[in-house]
């Protein structure tokens, strides 16, 4: 059998839902991973936590290593910028240059901006819908909008920003506003996409700016809700998300919960590799971000 011939019976059984090792320990594919390059043109002190001037040097050297490797695609997972519409402009040429399929998910600070410019942030950032899915060998990828209700993402006029501000008042005293929440409609899609998944016998990793788990300040507004409909279907493995620049990790009912370091932070850059093989991922991290290897169960667990 040559090359060419297995790849494309491997392609077709992960289609069926029929993982299987690859030879010489060969992931099944990979993607990329990054998390809150957070650019913004402004000087601050070296000592500063987060050198947002250093992300376009740091995102031109990311890509260029992962331009090295064969990937299926690479994801940004929110904060692309801190703030300025501008922003877009300086380092979304830079991401362009990947050579891999890539795509963005929306993140609070992407929102950071005037509000007549907060209706084009996901059209700067290439996106046609603000949540969305696609499908790779056997997976099923699902980037959640995490800013649906929200005291960041709508013009203070919009009907919308109202309401946020209602569900903000509902919520715990000192739940913070720089988070937010997926909306009824959202979850009805994301409920839909997971009961396609599993008829389709696919697997399922989430992507979202916003975490859900473990608990934690940086969590969306209905984490609980959220975590619910994923504990629903079997066919979810991974959760993956930044936000929390310090990265995070927790597993629960045989899902992993990956919260990526944020590369804006210090001098030192962030981002990761996931290889995808039968029985697990890996993740080799670059930089400030750590290796993980995270088992996975079988189909019927």
């Amino acid at each position: 059998m040559t090359l060419r011939l297995a790849l494309c019976l491997g392609a077709w059984l992960c289609g069926q839902g029929l993982l299987f090792a690859q030879p010489n320990g060969a992931p099944i594919f990979s993607f990329g991973v990054i998390a809150d390059c957070q650019y913004c043109n402004v000087k601050v002190p070296k000592t500063a936590a987060r050198q947002y001037a250093l992300s376009p040097i740091k995102l031109k050297a990311c890509v260029e290593h992962l331009n090295r490797f064969e990937l299926q695609f690479v994801v940004h997972l929110g904060d692309f910028i801190d703030r300025d519409f501008k922003s877009f402009a300086d380092v979304a040429p830079i991401y362009d240059m990947l050579k891999a399929d890539h795509y963005h998910v929306l993140g609070n600070h992407d929102f950071s901006v005037a509000d007549e410019h907060k209706a084009k942030v996901p059209a700067a950032l290439g996106l046609k819908s603000r949540y969305y899915q696609f499908r790779y060998q056997g997976y099923r990828f699902i980037a959640l909008d995490g800013n649906d209700v929200s005291l960041h993402a709508y013009p203070a006029s919009d009907p919308r920003h109202k309401a946020a501000v209602a569900v903000h008042k509902k919520l715990p005293s000192g739940t913070p506003s720089w988070n937010g929440a997926v909306g009824q409609v959202q979850l009805d899609w994301l409920k839909k996409a997971l009961g396609e998944a599993k008829r389709a016998g696919e697997r399922v990793i989430l992507f979202c700016h916003f975490p859900v788990y473990p608990e934690n300040v940086h969590n969306l507004w209905n984490a609980a809700e959220v975590l619910a409909v994923v504990r629903e279907n079997r066919s979810v493995v991974a959760y993956m998300n930044g936000h929390n620049h310090a990265g995070n990790y927790g597993r629960l009912a045989k899902r992993h919960f990956v919260t990526f370091t944020g590369m804006v932070d210090t001098d030192e850059t962030a981002y990761a590799i996931v290889n995808v093989h039968a029985d697990r991922l890996e993740v080799k991290g670059f930089g400030r971000q750590e290796n993980m290897t995270l088992p996975l169960a079988g189909n019927g667990d």
